[in-house]
């Protein structure tokens, strides 16, 4: 299946383009969903639309990769119409980046008996987006200045995840999600180096655990077949990379799990494999 739309006119692919720039990305070393998206300096970590809400899924990553290739520093991404309501204008050749929007709605047709019959289907919408630091005659609100920010204290970390309907063990010397008791294996916090070392490896077993059969249900061998160990932790990295930025972690928290990208992209490197599993990323 290929997912086209038009933009600006243009018949495009977004799903393989989107899949063809984190593959680009990959392929130079860089993992754009571990962008150092830097609190501190402006206080919000994760792009955020013009009324202040963050993007989500996909559109993270992407929009965290552009701001750090091109340099911009405001959080804010806005559409050319939402700047033109504001009064303010893109600087003449600027461009904009991707966004998307999946959503589902219901379509009621007649089944052929006489009855009505209402059928769910899934959409995707997409649009372009600036960011506020290519935009001129912006309100100051799109510019935060240099804020103080604490990383999360691990009592609250641990607050938050005890209201998750995941149980935890204590473990040796390895972390590690038991999909068959689902359960989360952690050494104590004693083991770590860092307080934010140990919750950014609970936050990457917890994506884990989202993938039971009575939560989101996620199998990928059935979509990756052979290389489903390094696509779940491909899950995993991205998930807990973007759960640490709403928990205020750092960045830099997740080398130790570069290892499995790496199989991953030797994987993605096979022929076709961007053909026959674009989707699966976005």
């Amino acid at each position: 299946m290929t997912i086209h739309t038009k933009i600006d006119g243009q018949r495009r692919d977004i799903a393989l383009e989107i899949t063809t720039k984190i593959l680009t990305e990959l392929e130079r070393g860089v993992m754009p969903w571990r962008k150092p998206w830097d609190g501190a300096r402006t206080g919000l970590a994760l792009p955020r639309r013009a009324t202040g809400e963050n993007y989500r899924g996909v559109n993270i990553i992407m929009l965290w990769s552009a701001a750090v290739a091109k340099g911009y520093v405001s959080p804010y991404w806005i559409t050319l119409r939402q700047a033109n309501q504001l009064g303010a204008h893109v600087r003449k050749g600027e461009r904009a980046e991707l966004v998307v929007y999946y959503g589902q709605a219901k379509k009621t047709r007649d089944n052929g008996a006489g009855d009505k019959v209402e059928d769910s289907f899934r959409f995707l919408r997409c649009f372009t987006a600036f960011n506020a630091d290519q935009i001129e005659g912006l309100p100051e609100r799109f510019f935060p200045g240099p804020v103080e920010t604490d990383v999360l204290p691990i009592a609250a970390h641990e607050a938050w995840f005890a209201k998750l309907d995941i149980k935890r063990i204590l473990t040796q010397d390895i972390a590690c999600y038991i999909p068959s008791k689902d359960v989360i294996g952690m050494p104590s916090l004693a083991a770590f180096d860092s307080a934010d070392h140990y919750a950014a490896t609970l936050n990457h077993e917890a994506v884990h655990a989202t993938g039971a059969a009575h939560r989101v249900g996620r199998d990928m061998s059935k979509r990756f077949s052979a290389h489903a160990l390094a696509a779940e932790e491909l899950v995993a990295e991205i998930g807990a990379s973007i759960l640490g930025a709403h928990l205020g972690l750092p960045p830099d928290h997740l080398s130790d799990h570069a290892s499995y990208v790496g199989h991953w992209l030797k994987k993605c490197r096979a022929r076709d494999f961007v053909s026959n599993h674009q989707h699966q990323i976005i």
